[in-house]
């Protein structure tokens, strides 16, 4: 069962990808949209079987990868409750992509081409999640990035879609680079890349934190003992997962990812790359554990991030951009939840936010097909009984994403228990940030539903602002479209209370069996149940705040944002223009590393090698030589007459000396 989970997709990719020209578009659809369907059913029954079942944690093997001295690596699938998690969430919200995209991609001409990248793509990453060391995981975690690059370029003839597979793939590189660099200080600190020899040593250091007080290895010149080797290590691998995740100051790379199909968009954003990260951290929680100083570097960067991609949200105008920087500031939530090793509340949230958010990108997908693929949202308005259906599906999406819930009841949307358990844990945690992490997310859930629901009543509501062309035009999407809305909208009203008390309630340990590591002195799981009724209530204030200032702008007096964005003319664009990080980025890399290349260029290669080597020495050699060629004519007079000269100089010569 587990083999043909993590193979069907790639054998589709294979299918379509070899063969799509010859067996056609519907074939390709249909071949690879069934394999994952199948593989997604099978995902379901082994979360049931695993997550709710009595057995433990077990390996699938596959084959023998690598084994070089004291480098053993096998592939093999490890199967635990956080694997059968990820993979209800990458196979169902993939399988769902893939009917959706029969309709939305129906009249691209390179559908196999597309299907086999989304095939390619899934099997990437759930060749990350069933990861049982290291190096599987790095691979399938460079997979998904080579399968972001050729799924945010697919029209590769749109200049703007290369450009921003470069910048996602560029970006990547770096974060990867730590986390390579920290795969290395694994094998070195452990001995092994085998997570069960990692976690059992890591154990071992748990029990006795003050076993090694001697240098284990050099870092950037620093004589690291075992403590600072494991800050070392866990702030590397952090790396990696702030590039995949999309935090601070490694995030640009996220927003121009909307280049490419609205389907990749939801791919990415809601099931598969973004969301390694928080796994990789999550998997890796019993070394993340014993560095303090890292959790506490999570928390930080997972508490701006939040903030940040929450205050860019609130002016963007492009719809899918809107929903690019919500899924930001979600993945700062889930990493703060990391940072207090609420590990399991980050993936309650990693699941629920997967159907929220995949709807919100597939529902925008519907309205971009319906108003002739026009994003703006300034260019919409009025549509909400034209396109009912996604108009009621959007606001399902919405509800989720700001968390709307009565507190202190089992009555709420999936966002509602997921988010909320954040906040509340924030405040509850021990974490020496947890107060600052605390006020900047119910900030962050102010303008979370300030911006979602500008997005609803900018699209839906109010005067139509689009042609009348355009408007005319307006239709429903079909049902190849509709239906995976309409599944993706139960997860997103009904998964937070059927999963609650399994994730993080009263059924906890018997639900994740070991999956997640907590120090025995982390009491959060307890504690943030116990937090006070005013703690509680502020998610609920929060999203109603931004609620009623949403509506007081956008439906009761339209002409307030752009007064108030000419009041405060350089507020608004600081925010417009994302915090300048792309303009800084541009200032301090991109402009000197094309000096620098030009320099190279001009100078390097055109005034020192082409000058002193082809325009140089070898093009005397070439002068001396056409000269020299042309006294070679091929008459033989002209030789006779060489001759003739050159007897009359030996013979002058000779009787000048002969008179000496």
């Amino acid at each position: 069962m587990y083999h043909a989970i993590v193979f069907l997709p790639l054998l589709g990719f294979l299918i379509a990808g070899l063969f799509g020209r010859s067996i056609g578009a519907k074939a390709s659809e249909y071949i690879t949209s069934g394999f994952l369907i199948i593989a997604a059913a099978l995902s379901w029954l082994a979360f049931f079987t695993v997550g709710f079942g009595d057995g433990e944690a077990f390996t699938v093997p596959v084959l023998r990868f690598i084994q070089s001295g004291g480098l053993d690596v096998a592939w093999a699938l490890r199967i635990d409750t956080l694997t059968v998690v990820m993979l209800v969430v990458v196979n169902t919200v993939s399988a769902l992509v893939h009917v959706y995209s029969i309709g939305y991609m129906h009249h691209d001409p390179h559908r196999p081409r597309f299907f086999a990248y989304l095939s390619l793509f899934t099997f990437a990453m759930l060749m990350l999640v069933t990861a049982d060391n290291l190096v599987q995981m790095f691979f399938g975690w460079e997979g998904v990035g080579l399968a972001s690059y050729l799924l945010i370029g697919f029209w590769f003839k749109k200049p703007s879609a290369n450009a921003a597979a470069i910048k996602a793939f560029v970006v990547n590189r770096v974060g990867d680079f730590g986390f390579l660099l920290g795969l290395f200080g694994v094998f070195v600190l452990f001995g092994s890349v085998n997570f069960d020899t990692i976690f059992a040593s890591a154990a071992a250091v748990a029990e006795n934190p003050d076993a090694s007080g001697e240098a284990i290895f050099t870092f950037l010149g620093w004589s690291l003992t075992q403590g600072g080797a494991l800050t070392a290590i866990c702030l590397l691998l952090f790396m990696g997962a702030m590039g995949k995740s999309a935090q601070v100051p490694l995030h640009t790379w996220l927003p121009d990812a909307m280049e490419g199909p609205t389907p990749v968009s939801a791919l990415i954003h809601a099931a598969t790359m973004v969301t390694a990260g928080v796994f990789m951290l999550a998997r890796l929680s019993p070394i993340f554990e014993l560095s303090h100083a890292a959790l506490l570097f999570v928390t930080f960067i997972g508490a701006f991030t939040a903030f940040f991609a929450a205050t860019v949200g609130l002016v963007q105008n492009d719809i899918k951009r809107v929903i690019a920087y919500s899924t930001c500031s979600q993945l700062g939530y889930m990493f703060v939840a990391l940072g207090m090793g609420f590990y399991s509340a980050a993936i309650f949230h990693l699941f629920t936010h997967a159907f929220f958010k995949a709807l919100l990108f597939l529902g925008s997908g519907s309205v971009i097909h319906a108003v002739s693929d026009e994003q703006d949202m300034r260019k919409m308005g009025g549509l909400r009984k034209l396109i009912p259906t996604t108009y009621w599906m959007m606001v399902i999406g919405t509800l989720a994403l700001t968390g709307v819930g009565i507190p202190l009841t089992v009555i709420g949307t999936a966002g509602f228990f997921s988010k909320d358990a954040i906040i509340e844990g924030a405040f509850a945690g021990h974490n020496g940030l947890a107060g600052f992490a605390f006020t900047l997310l119910v900030v962050a859930a102010v303008f979370t539903s300030f911006y979602s629901w500008r997005l609803i009543f900018m699209t839906f509501h109010g005067k139509p602002r689009a042609s009348s062309e355009v408007m005319h035009h307006v239709h429903e999407s079909p049902p190849v479209m509709l239906v995976p809305l309409f599944i993706l909208a139960v997860g997103a009203l009904f998964a937070g209370i059927v999963f609650h008390d399994w994730f993080i309630g009263y059924h906890h340990d018997a639900f994740w069996k070991g999956a997640l590591f907590i120090l025995p002195d982390n009491h959060i799981l307890h504690e943030f149940h116990e937090v006070p009724l005013w703690v509680k209530l502020a998610p609920l204030v929060a999203m109603i705040v931004g609620f009623v200032t949403a509506y007081r702008f956008y439906i009761q007096s339209p002409d307030a944002p752009r007064q108030l964005a000419e009041r405060h003319q350089g507020l608004y664009q600081f925010l417009l223009n994302k915090w300048y990080f792309d303009e800084l980025y541009d200032f301090m890399f991109v402009r000197p590393a094309k000096r620098l290349g030009r320099f190279l260029w001009k100078k390097g290669d055109g005034t020192v090698i082409d000058g002193m080597g082809p325009d140089g020495i070898a093009a005397r050699v070439v002068d001396i030589t056409d000269r020299v060629v042309k006294l070679q004519t091929g008459y033989l007079y002209h030789y006779a007459f060489a001759m003739l000269i050159g007897v009359a100089a030996l013979v002058t010569w000779m009787m000048l000396g002969g008179s000496y």
